[in-house]
């Protein structure tokens, strides 16, 4: 045998070096665990994440010094420990909950890549290099399904499932998944993108994600340093692209407010002050274009209004922690968009669907903010009145920049309730449905907006453009035709010329004149009476140079039995029922109007569907009534409610002009006689 001499011992041990360097520069990406194996793997990465800090921060001087030193690995070391020991975004910090095998049935789904988006179940592909497809579009080849498949709200549900229980196997499912992600992810393309990973609303949403789990996990063994590392790299490339490549209006507000969740969680960073200060303007301005002084957000989607209302919010927090004031409108604004809520609420807690909303419940969101905010009168008119103090207007209200008419009989759960939009097409996420009515009464929806169905892949191939066409909702087509898109957005608000409220009664009024493929004059003039407490008229005059085929759409809602006697159509529920009573006019005999009713169809046009959210649907009953007119033509409805079967109900047209049609309705022992011009509330009338 031969000695190990010191001569010998010295160059054997530089081969070892050597050899442990390269293996260790050839570990997988999955095996990344330590601060050396991420420095080796990605050393460009780390040196340029390290070069995005201001380490001239308090408490940074051992970072600062092992940087100057090039001691890479030691760098990233000390700037762990500085946000494991530091208090930045102490609210974000939580104590480790105990280990335990426990489990949370919905997370453990997520742990084997199987995602839930939108209501459609996918398993997310793994790809020959180890990865997930982080680009697969799910079962129904839906770019929606990847996108929001990337905003990591599934993350959020497996890291709530280990506060929950501590069960490691959560903290190591969120350890793997941020690595393969942020791996996968790059380069950061630094450009405007809508592909699966870099659209800006991901983007926004994974900083949000992000940040509870950073700061969360910062102290679990099961988060691993490289990956903590990896996500401290990959957190101003998300900030650089919602400062340079945001959109305007809901997303403005939600790629904004991520811009400012990075500048304030992590102000360490060098741009993080110049960050929150364009924020700060972007969003004030955006704010001031964006919501009607009524309260509504441009978009006039109930969906959309609830989104852009929580990022608003949500940035008015971010500020208030970092003792930034807003102006006095931001706050105020964000009081009437709750307002609207409240104001706008069906009797049993659920918002209006319109345009591309969904129909989602809005209780526990008003409960919350009117205990935040002191508004009694939102947790009153949201609960039915079990909670909180009675409103001193209202019940019904009129938004007069987005054209709509809410009536309420009252707050109870069993009110009448009725949406009538006379507004501007919006500023995103229109549908062709000026003039639309939607019911409710006794605790049931009635007569509905056929939703949004999908915005991509096949269900949307096949339902959307009846999702936003006139055909989905309760109007009038003419020659089979219907509503082009109109005004994006209101210049001034609605007078009083258009609308009225009255203890007794409301009344609107709206029309259209601008129809898909018909020539000449074709104009429609919407006027609605509802008589509180007791029903809706609806009077459609219709103006034109020639003769037309005018179709008036009814749709129920699926769990509607409906049924038809002569030319009227009624529900025949156990409760809450409603019946559409076509009343005759002069010139007008009932005789001539043919009434059919459509459901699920599909050939050879889309109708009689109904979407209550993204990715659900399902067959609805659609009354179509049909005549042709020759010339100018009046047709009056009165949509009679009841609780339990529909009563004997007697109606006619008195008299009628240019103006105006006069009806005489006599139901429950009771007669009216009402006044209706079609284009000004000024000669209203109800008398009794």
């Amino acid at each position: 045998m031969i000695p190990l001499t010191h001569t010998r011992v010295l160059p054997l041990l530089l081969l070892l070096l050597l050899f442990s360097t390269h293996l260790l520069a050839q570990k997988r990406w999955q095996d990344l665990t330590s601060v050396a194996d991420v420095c080796a793997f990605a050393p460009e990465t780390m040196r340029t994440m390290l070069d995005q800090f201001d380490l001239g921060t308090a408490g940074m001087e051992k970072v600062k010094r092992a940087h100057a030193d090039g001691n890479l690995v030691q760098a990233c070391t000390e700037l762990l420990a500085y946000y494991k020991n530091g208090n930045t975004a102490s609210y974000l910090h939580i104590k480790q909950p105990s280990t335990s095998v426990r489990t949370v049935a919905n997370a453990d789904t997520t742990l084997n890549y199987v995602f839930f988006v939108q209501n459609v179940r996918g398993v997310l592909p793994l790809l020959p290099d180890g990865h997930r497809d982080w680009h697969y579009k799910g079962p129904n080849n839906d770019r929606e399904w990847a996108w929001l498949s990337n905003r990591h709200s599934q993350l959020l549900e497996v890291y709530n499932a280990y506060r929950e229980t501590g069960n490691p196997a959560y903290a190591r499912y969120i350890d793997a998944f941020l690595r393969d992600f942020i791996i996968k992810s790059m380069p950061y393309p630094a450009a405007k993108s809508s592909t699966s990973v870099w659209r800006g609303l991901e983007v926004a949403a994974r900083v949000k994600a992000w940040s509870r789990i950073f700061y969360g996990m910062i102290n679990s063994p099961h988060l691993s340093p490289a990956t903590q590392l990896l996500m401290l790299s990959s957190l101003p490339d998300h900030a650089h692209y919602n400062r340079h490549f945001h959109g305007g209006n809901n997303w403005l507000t939600m790629e904004i407010s991520a811009l400012a969740t990075v500048a304030t969680n992590f102000p360490e960073y060098k741009q993080a002050d110049e960050w929150l200060t364009y924020s700060i303007g972007a969003m004030t301005e955006s704010m001031k274009g964006q919501v009607y002084p009524d309260g509504i957000q441009t978009e006039l989607t109930s969906h959309y209004h609830n989104v852009a209302l929580a990022n608003f919010e949500l940035f008015k927090d971010i500020c208030d922690r970092a003792n930034r004031p807003l102006p006095d409108f931001f706050n105020q604004t964000i009081v009437n968009m709750y307002d609207y809520i409240a104001r706008a609420v069906r009797p049993d807690g659920y918002r209006i669907l319109n345009n591309d909303g969904d129909r989602g419940s809005d209780r526990d969101l008003l409960m919350k903010a009117a205990k935040k905010y002191n508004k009694p009168e939102w947790a009153y008119a949201v609960s039915n009145g079990k909670s909180g103090r009675k409103p001193v207007d209202g019940p019904s209200y009129f938004f007069p920049w987005a054209g709509q008419l809410v009536s309420r009989s009252g707050y109870d759960a069993q009110a009448h309730w009725s949406f009538f939009d006379i507004g501007p097409w919006g500023s995103g996420h229109q549908h062709n449905d000026k003039l639309h009515l939607s019911v409710t009464a006794y605790g049931r929806d009635l007569l509905v907006d056929a939703g949004r169905f999908a915005y991509t892949g096949e269900v949307a191939g096949k339902f959307r453009p009846y999702a936003t066409g006139s055909a989905g909702h309760n109007l009038v087509l003419i020659d089979g035709n219907g509503q082009a898109p109109g005004p994006k957005l209101a210049e001034a608000p609605l007078d009083g010329s258009q609308a009225k409220i009255t203890p007794e009664f409301d009344y609107a009024t709206g029309q259209f004149a601008d129809f898909k493929n018909v020539t000449g004059t074709a104009v429609h003039s919407r006027a609605m009476l509802y008589i509180r407490g007791e029903f809706w008229v609806v009077v459609d005059r219709i103006q034109t140079d020639r003769p037309r085929k005018i179709e008036t759409l009814w749709h129920w809602h699926p769990d509607c039995a409906v049924t038809q006697a002569g030319t009227i159509v009624k529900t025949t529920n156990l409760k809450g029922n409603l019946a559409v009573i076509p009343v005759s006019s002069s010139g007008m005999d009932n005789t001539k109007l043919d009434v059919r009713f459509v459901k699920g169809q599909e050939q050879p046009e889309i109708q009689g569907w109904y979407s209550p959210e993204y990715n659900v649907y399902s067959p609805n009953n659609a009354t179509i009534y049909t005549t042709n007119i020759p010339s100018d033509q009046t047709l009056v409805w009165l949509l009679l409610p009841s609780e339990g079967a529909t009563p004997a109900v007697q109606a006619k047209v008195l008299s009628e002009n240019e103006k105006e049609v006069q009806v005489e309705v006599t139901a429950k022992g009771k007669t009216w006689k009402l006044v209706v011009p079609y284009r000004e509330s000024e000669g209203v009338a109800v008398k009794r």
